[in-house]
């Protein structure tokens, strides 16, 4: 097995890792610890996801930094004026990791300036003034937007997993110290959990493809989905090993590069190709919970 080394869509573990600094995790176990890689969905029987059935950021990120040791205050909600006093204030205590945001409308992004339901986190340095200062982990760092503008985002309207705005975590504190290892054993019963249903929804997307996969589906697995699971699952491999369990890391490795070989099929639209990938990769994840129950 071979680990990828480079960019990937990881904001809200990319995110952590900036809050805890020198105590963080590498970016992959955090990953890892969300549960993110243990599955995959068709939200609302539209939008396919490589990441478990009821699964969302905001979950496994609780997840994640109860599991590492850590904890802080997150808040939600009010008018923009409030959050943004809110995030002010803390702030001036240190990093704050706000998200939802929509990413559609981070201005300083070339071709930002419309909603379009897309999810992203980012680290908050600074409000200065009308300024909101921020490390924007998908290749932004100290990153500006005026306040009103940051508001707009950090409403993120069309984010489907959150029912209030201004969603953000500050006041990090170390309540024990936990090793990755220890921290990923911790979270293997969660992930054997999470797998149910995997390769159901692995169907269900097969089926999709052959009915004709819709624009934004298509769009969706090309631009981010693809390119995510398959390192998602790259990375959980690596953990597995870690931890001794070389047959589930096995199984995890494969299915990363079965997904990582339906990017060219779906892009080209040799949908052939692709539904016959599909099929091949749903019974996989049945496997990997068996392994990991092993």
């Amino acid at each position: 097995m071979h680990a990828y080394i480079g960019s990937v869509p990881y904001c809200y573990s990319n995110s952590l890792a900036m809050i805890l600094g020198d105590q963080a995790p590498p970016v992959g176990v955090i990953e890892t610890l969300t549960g993110a890689p243990f599955g995959a969905q068709v939200e609302d029987d539209t939008l396919p996801f490589f990441d478990p059935v009821g699964w969302h950021p905001e979950i496994g990120l609780d997840a994640a930094i109860d599991l590492i040791g850590w904890s802080c205050t997150r808040t939600e909600g009010g008018s923009a004026t409030e959050a943004l006093d809110r995030l002010r204030t803390a702030c001036a205590q240190g990093p704050v990791l706000a998200g939802p945001v929509e990413l559609g409308l981070m201005l300083y992004r070339p071709s930002a300036g419309k909603a379009v339901g897309a999810d992203h986190y980012v680290v908050v340095l600074g409000v200065e003034d009308d300024t909101v200062l921020l490390h924007d982990p998908q290749g932004y760092p100290f990153a500006t937007l005026p306040t009103a503008a940051f508001a707009d985002s950090w409403r993120a309207e069309e984010v489907s997993y959150i029912d209030t705005p201004f969603v953000m975590r500050s006041a990090f504190v170390r309540d024990r110290v936990v090793a990755p290892v220890d921290a990923l054993e911790s979270s293997m019963p969660q992930a054997i959990r999470w797998l149910s249903g995997a390769s159901a929804a692995i169907g269900e997307l097969a089926e999709m493809a052959g009915r004709g996969l819709d624009p934004a589906a298509r769009n969706l697995l090309a631009i981010f989905g693809i390119r995510l699971g398959s390192r998602r699952l790259i990375d959980a491999a690596a953990n597995l090993t870690m931890l001794g369990r070389t047959e589930a890391a096995a199984v995890a490795a494969e299915q990363s590069r079965m997904i990582g070989g339906l990017q060219y099929p779906l892009v080209t639209g040799d949908d052939a190709a692709l539904i016959a990938g599909l099929n091949r990769l749903a019974p996989g994840y049945d496997r990997l919970r068996a392994a990991l129950e092993a």
